[in-house]
């Protein structure tokens, strides 16, 4: 292939898989099949996890909801693989507790107890406490309800910080030998002499080239601008994309549960506790027709997701208490469903090759609880391609920072007497963060001076320099919006120096 691309051009050789796209799914496939002995390479045209990934509802879950559906299949792997992530990641991922306030007008409490007994008991619950009815009359998690929710029912799902748990299956693959391209774009693949040719362009004007056996298309709402713009192929399968929208206010009740609220929609909506004294609220379902990149909530989201809060707290927020909002667009297999709530949230592959043509395979849908069973249903379809890959084996290892002896408070403990001058909450912040790499970004310091420059909060020069050089971050939204929430507490004033501090 000719190279037309001005500045400095990369030749990354022959690898056995390329993929494209830096959401959870492609950074599970890339560290999985790093881990199998495979040569691997992977772009992402912005930040990892910029899109899909870092906008979501933050939940490890089964989804309880999808059993109104029957989806009983991806319900069972979702609840399977939530206790296997658990494990996995106990820094970034930890069991939390819901109470669902009982609304007659929407479901009957004898299907919202048969729906729970199958939750407890479809994928084999083993950590995790099981559901159970709540008098909120009484209950101190009915406290802040208003009165005429008088019953309840409380069950188990996990947290997940979801920007993280990419960056760290991506430092995992980085580890294994994975060749990781952040903000570089693929703009042209094509076969050649039984291999993919693919020229992607970085943000800094770098040129890169580089051949794979095969090709994966990870890309997420962009899945079919790859199919047909990059491959120039064609696509059976389409993509629905739908809008979720969130909003963070300051916290509203006291406990460390959090709620799922049924809206007269049959939709629901989760209430989450967020970064120690704030609330997420979310999410909205709407289908969405414009570019991806510009996705935004709008007033009438916003007006949505108060006024389900409105209709079951005493004292809910208003407009003026949002401090925050994002959006997403999922990115779902397109099952031809009428309700963008009812879309399947299942995944589907799409494969283009013979055993004599290289393969490119391209994902449809997905969600984040499924990401690694996902990777290993995607390399299952590439394996006659690429005999040498050898057995799966993420199923019992511990993402980065994730090999916690004991418990997590144990393991916090521990650090807060390696680092005793250190303020308790700036010790946790780190070893929620980076779990068992905690002391790789202490290192020797001993006092609040030993970590460089404060640019407010806990952030301080030290993390910065961290991220920067183990986790890629350049631009100020990576290290205050997605490897870190740092930017949530930080007034506008300190966010305006550390982005004048990196000259981004």
């Amino acid at each position: 292939m000719t190279n037309t691309l001005p500045g400095p051009r990369s030749d990354h050789g022959l690898v056995d898989i390329a993929v494209i796209g830096g959401g959870i799914n492609g950074a599970g496939i890339a560290r999985d099949a790093a881990g199998r002995g495979l040569k691997v390479l992977l772009c992402e045209k912005d930040d990892f996890a910029e899109g899909t990934s870092s906008r979501s509802g933050k939940l490890v879950h089964g989804g309880l909801r999808y059993l109104e559906y029957y989806e009983f299949r991806l319900v069972r792997e979702a609840l399977i693989e939530r206790e296997v992530l658990l494990a996995s990641a106990p820094h970034i991922i930890w069991p939390m507790r819901f109470v669902l306030p009982h609304s007659p007008e929407q479901r009957p409490a004898w299907l919202v107890r048969t729906g729970l007994f199958l939750y407890d008991h479809l994928g084999g619950r083993k950590k995790l406490p099981p559901s159970r009815g709540l008098d909120l009359s009484r209950a101190p998690e009915g406290a802040s309800l208003r009165p005429e929710f008088r019953r309840g029912f409380e069950y188990s799902d996990c947290w997940v910080d979801d920007a993280r748990l990419v960056i760290l299956n991506l430092v995992d693959a980085s580890r294994k030998g994975a060749r990781i391209l952040p903000r570089t774009r693929a703009l042209s693949a094509r076969r050649e002499d039984g291999k993919w040719l693919i020229e992607m362009y970085g943000q800094d004007g770098s040129a890169h080239l580089v051949r794979a056996r095969a090709l994966v298309n990870a890309a997420g709402p962009w899945v079919q601008q790859v199919v047909q713009g990059v491959a120039e192929l064609n696509s059976a399968h389409n993509v629905r994309l739908v809008k979720g929208s969130h909003v963070v206010v300051p916290k509203f009740w006291s406990g460390p549960q959090a709620y799922l609220l049924q809206n007269d929609d049959r939709r629901v909506i989760f209430v989450n506790p967020y970064e120690g004294n704030l609330a997420l609220i979310g999410t909205t379902d709407i289908t969405y027709d414009g570019r991806a990149e510009d996705v935004s909530i709008d007033e009438s989201e916003i007006d949505y997701l108060l006024g389900i809060v409105g209709r079951y707290f005493r004292t809910a927020p208003l407009d003026h208490d949002i401090i925050h909002a994002f959006s997403g667009v999922r990115p779902l297999y397109d099952d031809n469903a009428t309700n963008p709530s009812a879309v399947t949230r299942d995944y589907v592959f799409e494969i283009d090759g013979t055993p004599d043509v290289p393969p490119l395979l391209s994902i449809f849908g997905g969600k984040i609880t499924t990401y690694r069973k996902l990777a290993e249903h995607a390399l299952s379809r590439l394996a006659p391609w690429l005999p040498r890959m050898q057995r799966a084996w993420t199923a019992g290892a511990p993402l980065p920072g994730g090999d916690i002896p004991g418990t997590f408070t144990d393991f916090v403990l521990d650090i807060e007497s390696d680092y005793p001058a250190l303020p308790k909450t700036l010790v946790y912040h780190y070893a929620r963060l980076y779990g068992t790499r905690a002391r790789e970004v202490l290192g020797a310091a001993r006092t609040c001076g030993d970590l460089g420059r404060h640019f407010g909060g806990n952030f301080y020069e030290c993390e910065a320099s961290f991220l920067r050089e183990t986790e890629w971050a350049a631009n100020s939204a990576d290290f205050l919006d997605r490897r870190t929430k740092h930017g949530l507490h930080l007034t506008p004033t300190q966010r305006s120096a550390f982005e004048a501090s990196i000259g981004k």
